[in-house]
């Protein structure tokens, strides 16, 4: 997958390692945004009810 991503990208070793490092950086922005606040809440949730 990182071989025909990398021979997909345009430009040469420069371009192609900034456009990369800017997709990860993305992807960990919709971790920490999206999915790790859905997983807190469905993983740690704590019960509402009082004795």
């Amino acid at each position: 997958m990182y071989s025909w991503l990398w021979h997909k990208l345009p430009g040469g070793k420069l371009l192609k390692s900034l456009q990369c490092l800017t997709m990860v950086g993305l992807a960990l922005v919709a971790f920490y945004f999206w999915l790790f606040p859905w997983l807190d809440a469905i993983l740690f949730s704590e019960s509402s009810t009082k004795l």
